[in-house]
């Protein structure tokens, strides 16, 4: 995944305009690539460095974007994420700790799915750049942004307990430069979690992700 990725990606995504210490990532234990179908219906357990959430997630609302999520899930990929960009309106993650798992699984694009539901506050979508972009990166929709709607940002699923601990994601190092002092996307893609536990100590972050 190339800068350009990131900068477009930023752009449609912004132009729609103390938690514990971190811990360490511990990369999945196979590199590879799942593609099993999931469930039609599921939870997904987020135990995380303010507590725990739980996403109810629906095939049917995205069959593509769900089966990805779910691969992602068995395979450990999201363990040690930081939900390193927090906004008033986003909390974002997806990154892997091992800039290694990260391109792995960057490359695996996935079709679109039509959106079915809006982005309403506490729903899980996919970030993306246009057609047949989106891979691993997600983001809870803080507040109402149906103006994501029109953009195809397709939500797979919902908060269903835990909201509260989502509100409270740290968000005091704001959106990433130049709209914010957060982490540079660039280098987070590059480093991974070297780069997060450096410079930005206080993200709050995903210790384990498990299906219910």
């Amino acid at each position: 995944m190339n800068r350009t990725w990131w900068l477009v990606w930023c752009a449609a995504l912004i132009g729609c305009s103390g938690p514990e210490p971190a811990a360490k990532t511990e990369p999945p234990k196979k590199m590879e690539v799942k593609r099993e179908v999931a469930p039609d219906v599921f939870s997904v357990n987020l135990d995380t460095s303010k507590g725990p959430v739980v996403v109810e997630v629906h095939r049917d609302w995205a069959p593509h974007g769900v089966d990805h999520f779910y691969n992602l899930i068995t395979t450990g990929y999201f363990d040690g994420n930081r939900i390193y960009r927090v906004t008033q309106r986003y909390a974002q993650f997806g990154v892997n700790g091992d800039p290694k798992i990260t391109g792995l699984w960057s490359m695996a694009r996935i079709p679109d799915d039509p959106p079915k539901h809006s982005n309403l506050k506490g729903t899980l979508s996919y970030a993306q750049e246009g057609a047949g972009t989106r891979t691993t990166q997600l983001f809870f929709n803080l507040q109402d942004n149906k103006v994501l709607d029109k953009d195809k940002f397709t939500p797979i699923g919902k908060v269903s307990a835990g909201m509260e601990v989502v509100d409270r994601f740290y968000s005091g190092y704001g959106d990433w430069p130049p709209r914010g002092n957060g982490p540079d996307p660039a280098k987070v893609q590059a480093e991974g979690n070297s780069y997060l536990e450096a410079r930005f100590p206080r993200l709050d972050f995903i210790k384990k992700a498990t299906i219910q």
